[in-house]
């Protein structure tokens, strides 16, 4: 009779153990957030397409200096001014268990208009400002500033 690995045992047997990510995009900003306070020049996480699509947003507005995909993991190089930090905050507005949605007329403004709110819309990732002037709303997915 064959045994069978199962749950954990099956990690452990193929090299390593492994989490279920419940929320990437949360685990995506705390990565980005712990690594800005720590003063890291780079940040290296699992890729996925919302994943890259946020970091194009962040270095479009100028909070990071570049990103790269290698392989299975997105790596953003973090952007400092003389040691100081170009990122202040992240925040994730729309959670798993809490989703936060908006219309067009009624987009947030971060930091009154200093900071940057991602937008989940039918159109794409899109910062608030550019779904104000595409006159779309949609999930709030975080805040930067």
């Amino acid at each position: 009779m064959a045994s069978r690995c199962v749950g954990t045992a099956a990690r452990k047997v193929y090299g390593h153990l492994t989490m279920t990510m419940t929320d990437p995009i949360a685990d995506m900003l705390s990565r980005v957030r712990n690594a800005n306070h720590a003063h890291h020049d780079t940040v290296s996480m699992p890729t996925s397409k919302i994943k890259v699509n946020i970091a194009e947003i962040l270095k479009q507005e100028g909070y990071i200096a570049n990103y790269s995909v290698e392989g299975h993991n997105l790596v953003l190089e973090l952007k400092y001014n003389n040691r100081e930090r170009s990122l202040s905050g992240l925040r994730r507005v729309s959670k798993p268990g809490l989703r936060v949605y908006t219309k067009s007329t009624e987009l947030p403004k971060v930091l009154g208009g200093l900071g940057v709110a991602i937008i989940s819309t039918s159109q794409g990732l899109l910062t608030d400002r550019q779904a104000q002037e595409k006159g779309v709303g949609g999930e709030v997915l975080a805040y930067v500033w």
